[in-house]
């Protein structure tokens, strides 16, 4: 009777081992419904992250290729991809911004100098008066320098470039230049040229345009205004949008930076 109950005893209850097994088990399952909160994305916060780096960066409305419909409910290391290229283009565009800022800090870019961000890309504008002697399309001598100091940012990005000639709306009759059209369409191909022939840009990443008094980003009806329409624009534009085009004056709801 004694062994029996000994026997019993001994035998009563789970191998030790099974109460370690139930443990990681229970453990997994509780990690694996974790990740699973973690990789759902909630919606409104989602847009308001996008509407702070817009507001941040003065990206037009809609110029981010951010998809909150494309998000939700996948874990953050499979996101659309067109949401993780928008965001490294907005942290490029930023590094370029400050760097071109502090550039003009230091007197290495004309005090006139604007710098925009839209949703296109980064624009750099320059007076005509910087780039270009009245009615003409050759480059000046500080035109040159300008562009020197230019170069060794410009030649390290991937995007496409593409050099704006503007005008303000006072025709131009002359033997070279029957109108805006072509003073336009000259001054940004002159650029173009300098950055081809003097310092070897690949003519696949450049492109000219000229839009006469078509796009103004001023009233023409005063001379400040006139002024700041005679422009050259260089475009750092956002890789894929080479077609972007720029807007006028009754779009224009970025922010900018120059005098």
């Amino acid at each position: 009777m004694r062994n029996l109950g000994k026997k019993r005893s001994s035998g009563g209850g789970s191998p030790s081992w099974m109460t370690t097994y139930a443990d990681m088990v229970t453990l997994l399952l509780c990690f694996f419904v974790l990740l699973y909160s973690f990789s759902v994305l909630d919606v409104q916060k989602f847009q308001a992250f996008v509407a702070s780096l817009q507001g941040a960066l003065g990206v037009l409305d809609g110029g981010l290729s951010l998809s909150p419909e494309s998000a939700v409910g996948s874990p953050p290391s499979v996101l659309d991809h067109s949401l993780q290229i928008s965001l490294e283009e907005i942290a490029q565009l930023q590094d370029l911004y400050d760097l071109l800022m502090a550039m003009r800090e230091a007197g290495q870019l004309p005090a006139e100098v604007e710098l925009t961000v839209e949703s296109r890309g980064l624009i750099i504008r320059f007076a005509d008066q910087v780039f270009f002697d009245l009615g003409r399309a050759n480059l000046t001598e500080q035109a040159r320098a300008v562009l020197n100091e230019l170069v060794p940012v410009l030649r390290e990005l991937p995007n496409p470039i593409r050099v704006e000639g503007h005008t303000d709306n006072l025709p131009i009759r002359n033997q070279i230049f029957p109108s805006n059209w072509e003073l336009s369409t000259a001054r940004a191909t002159s650029v173009i040229r300098f950055l081809i022939e003097e310092h070897g840009f690949s003519p696949t990443q450049l492109s000219a345009s000229g839009y006469g008094e078509y796009r103004p980003v001023a009233d023409n009806s005063t001379d400040s205004g006139r002024a700041r329409n005679r422009r050259v624009d260089i475009v750092i534009l956002r890789l894929g949008l080479s077609e972007a085009e720029p807007v006028g004056e009754e779009d224009l709801t970025v922010d900018s930076v120059g005098d």
